[in-house]
């Protein structure tokens, strides 16, 4: 029966915990975490809604502990249920009994035999000096203070101003926190705007021109560019009718490998100076690429010797499709689609070409026809 009204205990503290939570916001939302102010406001609302009292000390000993391993006297439990609208301890038992536990009415009685018989002191004033009572009181003490009316009016003004004065501490140091929290929150927020936008507020933008080194033209091709970061996956840009190419950094250098189907691969190394925000860049023509992409494409009917000739008797050459399906085509073939008057030939993309250093022919060859995927 003691293990079962421990955990009766249990249940009753936290619905005393939830009834003050109703109409006060202590410092922590947890019973056990109260102390000085909190415990002080919990005792004043106790005795407005229960008419009596628990020390401090008590509060201590009986709200401190979890789980406690003591029960409170029958005449704090009382105080305690009628808090949470019951009517008494044996009520709130009776009410929340745990699963096979039988009360009968004789327990109703039998509350009194409560290890602690001393009787809760209704309206006791809690001081910083009541942790030094003695928690056990003769009944003979217990009676000669309650006659004494007078004498507990007058200790309970002094109580009131003392309350007063904490009270009025109390609410300039919550307003105290809440000035401090909220200007802490508006620098928190301050450093975060800036490391997200730091990129954008401090870095400088950067603006290439690529163009080709024989013509001195600006290349109106497409363009492939890949930014190379230490320790960093490369960053890719493409560039498409002969736009641009704009970055934005903090950096002093900028590393990047530029490639296209009619210049040759080059990489790049710049030294970035905010004073000099613009500069061209001269790409060296593919030679070879160029010329395979105008025999394919102008004069079919008499560019098929010249095909021939510039192109390796091994070369791979393959058709590439949206689709990742790619057709692999011989020389004679490949010759013989390019110089076959058709409208697909409208739609030659020429995307890779090599050429062998020692015969100084092509080898390999990559290209598309948009329309004929279409189909």
């Amino acid at each position: 029966m003691a293990d079962l009204d421990l955990l009766h205990f249990e249940q009753l503290k936290q619905e005393v915990q939830a009834e003050y939570l109703k109409n006060h916001h202590p410092s922590f939302d947890d019973i056990s975490k109260w102390k000085g102010i909190d415990i002080i406001y919990f005792q004043e609302d106790l005795r407005r809604k229960a008419k009596g009292n628990i020390s401090e000390k008590s509060f201590y000993t009986y709200f401190k502990s979890n789980p406690t391993t003591k029960l409170p006297r029958i005449d704090m439990l009382n105080l305690l249920s009628m808090y949470v609208d019951y009517q008494s301890w044996y009520d709130f038992k009776r009410k929340n009994l745990f699963a096979n536990e039988i009360i009968s009415e004789n327990d109703s009685s039998a509350e009194n035999e409560i290890e602690g018989e001393e009787i809760l002191e209704l309206g006791e004033i809690n001081t910083e000096t009541n942790v030094q009572k003695t928690e056990e009181k003769s009944i003979e003490n217990i009676i000669l203070q309650n006659n004494n009316i007078e004498n507990q009016k007058h200790i309970e003004n002094s109580t009131n101003e003392v309350k007063k004065k904490k009270n009025l501490i109390f609410n300039f140091y919550t307003h105290f926190k809440e000035f401090i929290w909220l200007g802490i929150s508006a620098i928190l927020l301050a450093m975060v705007l800036v490391l997200i936008f730091w990129q954008r507020i401090f870095a400088t933008e950067y603006s290439f021109t690529f163009i080709d080194a024989d013509r001195n033209t600006k290349i109106t091709d497409e363009i492939e560019i890949k930014v190379l970061k230490e320790n960093e996956t490369p960053l890719q840009y493409n560039l498409e009718n002969g736009k641009d190419f704009v970055y934005q950094t903090q950096s002093k250098t900028l590393k990047m490998v530029v490639n296209s189907p009619f210049y040759k691969k080059d990489t790049i190394i710049r030294t970035l100076d905010p004073a000099r925000t613009k500069e061209v860049i001269e790409l060296e023509p593919d030679v070879y690429s160029q010329t395979l992409f105008y025999y394919s494409t102008n004069d079919i009917n008499k560019k098929r010797e010249e095909l021939d000739k510039i192109i390796s008797n091994s070369a791979l050459i393959y058709q590439v499709y949206d689709n990742y399906g790619v057709e692999t085509l011989n020389k004679e073939t490949y010759i013989g689609l390019v110089t076959t008057p058709t409208t697909s030939l409208k739609n030659f993309k020429m995307i890779e070409t090599k050429v062998s250093p020692e015969t100084k022919k092509i080898i390999l060859i990559k290209f598309k026809i948009q329309e004929d995927e279409n189909k």
